[in-house]
């Protein structure tokens, strides 16, 4: 969900692509910390982190794509409205083994701890992200 947040923001011009990029920064920071990266993991773990999260923004960027050009159809079809349904459940699927092949890389540089800790950052940091938004 936050990468979706993050997609707008990078998708959007000017500002609101600062925005995305200053979120995404914030986001890497607070990993770093809250998980307790020492340099060498940051040297090997944020470079495949950010593969993750380009893979993530992409599935989801085409999966918005689609269904974008189905809403300014005049007249989509039956089957143009499922195209645009099933890709963008698919790419909730898609998400999940993007990072289930992360995952199995993350393990090769992290303790199990610092697996776990992981998991409660990102977490962390959407419920962040969504209650300032509200604001």
């Amino acid at each position: 969900m936050f990468i979706a947040i993050i997609a707008m923001g990078l998708n959007a011009q000017g500002n609101r692509s600062k925005w995305g990029q200053e979120m995404l920064e914030a986001k890497h920071k607070m990993i770093i910390a809250d998980v307790g990266l020492t340099q060498t993991q940051q040297e090997q773990f944020m470079p495949l982190y950010q593969e993750m999260e380009k893979e993530i923004y992409q599935t989801n960027r085409d999966a918005r794509k689609l269904a974008s050009e189905i809403e300014k159809k005049k007249s989509p079809t039956d089957s143009e409205y499922m195209q645009a349904a099933e890709a963008l459940s698919h790419a909730k699927v898609r998400e999940g083994e993007i990072e289930a092949k992360y995952f199995e890389k993350f393990s090769k540089v992290l303790s199990k701890r610092q697996m776990f800790l992981l998991k409660i950052t990102e977490a962390k940091f959407t419920r962040s992200m969504l209650r300032n938004r509200k604001r």
